[in-house]
């Protein structure tokens, strides 16, 4: 794991980036004027406090389960889901379980 990603080739997101004990990890796997693409891995029990972003983003999860708060209102995700969290929208991540996730960033 943690290996670099070549453009142009083949990876799998979810096995790009490892765990850590009561952690967060993060990777950027792709990142230009138009926007970014980042791996993230939560252990059990980490998450991101509440937060807005100057874009729209997405969040697509790889692995295990997450509780997203979006403008007040909690959703829980499981692998293959995903959801739009609109620019400027207060939102908020928690892991219930340990999960991975792809965020998809666009500015503009």
């Amino acid at each position: 794991m943690n290996k670099v990603i070549i453009k142009g080739s083949v990876f799998t997101p979810k096995d790009s980036l490892e765990y850590a004990d009561a952690g967060v990890v993060s990777k950027q796997i792709l990142t230009n004027k138009a926007g970014n693409i980042t791996i993230f891995s939560f252990d059990k029990e980490q998450g991101l406090s509440e937060h807005t972003a100057p874009f729209d983003a997405t969040v697509y999860i790889l692995e295990g389960t997450a509780k997203i708060t979006l403008g007040g209102t909690p959703f829980t995700l499981k692998q293959g889901e995903a959801i739009i969290m609109p620019a400027n929208m207060p939102h908020a991540l928690l892991a219930e379980e340990k999960f991975k996730m792809m965020l998809l960033m666009i500015k503009g």
